[in-house]
């Protein structure tokens, strides 16, 4: 499998974890799980072909560890980032003093006005190193990084959890926890 075509069936995989299971015949379960042959059979009869030993290098190789197989290695999810009602079982987590979220210059009027939002998503993703923050927030342009008093909202009564790939999630950060670049 080249390169492009292990980022094609990941970037697909993706799309069906997390957004639209059905396209490929997928039901996932409460926490987001689905058997691994389920998803081998669904590529098929989408002409996607991809067999178990390709599946398990896009999952031990995927740059933000977006997959999780169970222990068993018969079913697979992915970690975060769901548009589909899923609940992943994670704690509550104490967050480091400071995250980051990585955008773009476009979109910050409407974040300075309404802070940040889960849009399509289940949780806002932030960040505890700038590698990961500046990597998300490029992939739309030129990144702005955004720092989160993520201790101030701590204090204010807000929840924050953290997935298996060190994603931090909160339901919605108010402007006021956020400080913008000059």
């Amino acid at each position: 499998m080249t390169p492009k075509q292990q980022k094609h069936l990941s970037k697909f995989l993706s799309l069906v974890l997390r957004h639209r299971p059905e396209m490929i015949g997928l039901t996932l379960d409460d926490a987001g799980w689905v058997p691994v042959a389920d998803v081998l059979t669904g590529f098929a009869q989408a002409n996607k072909s991809m067999d178990r030993d390709q599946l398990d290098e896009i999952v031990r190789t995927s740059d933000k560890q977006r997959f999780a197989l169970s222990e068993d290695g018969t079913r697979i999810r992915a970690n975060q980032g769901h548009s589909v009602p899923v609940d992943l079982g994670y704690q509550t987590a104490s967050p480091p003093a400071v995250l980051l979220h990585g955008t773009v210059d476009r979109f910050l009027d409407a974040i300075r006005a309404d802070g940040l939002k889960p849009m399509n998503r289940h949780h806002v993703h932030l960040s505890a190193d700038h590698a990961t923050a500046q990597s998300v927030g490029g992939r739309r342009g030129k990144p702005v990084l955004l720092k989160i008093d993520a201790a101030g909202m701590v204090a204010a009564g807000h929840d924050f959890w953290v997935t298996a790939n060190a994603v931090w999630l909160a339901a919605a950060v108010p402007a006021e926890f956020i400080s913008f670049p000059e």
